[in-house]
């Protein structure tokens, strides 16, 4: 049987965890590390107890995300690393912006974000920056995320709804697959011309996050609970550790080996 041919369809970043997805174009990788721009901040909702200076994993019930706060899909967020200012806008119109790299910008994000969801406060909302090395990620080793966009349509015959790609917040979503083949590729490699390799090390499980729908944050479908109705498990998507580094570009092929 031949190989399957893959085409990388669009590449995504999360600069704040639980906030708007920013689309890219390309994305360099390099080995051993995230991929970039990917969850450089997260917002915590009361003490965590995270430590910058010793940095280790927290689950994610500690941040603003959308498994328990949906209303955070209404806001459009754009980050911008060259000066440091997010973003958000509401309808449009720019609500707030702010320096995260300064105390007086993050004050201003905070100040939002404790007005827009206040109920869903547990104590002082923080934005946290990630130090080096280290990122606000679901998963201990969630490098890099990627979903199969054929499984995704599988989902959307499970629940007979359009299933928007991007309510799985995934790195990097490809074609080319059969429905729910990536779940069995852990151990293998996804590879590019250009040099790049992706070892897949571990399927996603999928939370509640996946019922809201990214554009309009209604909670309208019950994802997870589709899935392990049909499947027996609540996997989509894998993760992957960058092996060799290089340019990944939009459109692109992909192999596997």
């Amino acid at each position: 049987m031949p190989a399957p041919v893959l085409r990388l369809e669009s590449l995504y970043r999360y600069p704040v965890k639980g906030l708007s997805p920013e689309r890219l174009d390309a994305a360099e990788l390099t080995p051993g590390s995230y991929f970039p721009g990917d969850r450089l901040f997260a917002v915590e909702n009361g003490p965590s107890g995270f430590d910058p200076a010793a940095p280790t994993h927290q689950p994610k019930i500690k941040f603003l995300m959308l498994m328990r706060h949906e209303a955070l899909a209404q806001l459009d967020t754009r980050y911008e690393p060259a000066t440091g200012t997010l973003a958000i806008r509401q309808g449009g119109t720019v609500s707030v912006q702010g320096d995260l790299r300064s105390a007086e910008g993050r004050q201003a994000i905070e100040a939002f974000l404790t007005a827009y969801i206040p109920d869903a406060l547990r104590g002082p909302a923080r934005v946290l920056a990630a130090p080096e090395g280290y990122r606000f990620t679901d998963s201990p080793r969630g490098f890099v995320s990627l979903i199969n966009l054929a499984s995704v349509a599988a989902v959307e015959d499970m629940t007979g709804a359009a299933v928007d790609p991007l309510r799985f917040r995934a790195n990097l979503y490809v074609s080319g697959l059969a429905p729910w083949a990536e779940l069995d590729l852990v151990d293998r490699e996804i590879t590019t011309e250009g040099g790049v390799r992706l070892r897949i090390h571990k399927r996603t499980q999928r939370c509640a996050a996946t019922d809201v729908d990214p554009v309009t944050g209604q909670r309208d479908l019950a994802i997870p609970r589709t899935l392990s109705q049909h499947l027996g498990h609540t996997d989509c998507g894998v993760y992957a550790e960058i092996v060799a580094g290089g340019v990944l570009r939009q459109g692109e092929r992909l192999g596997l080996a």
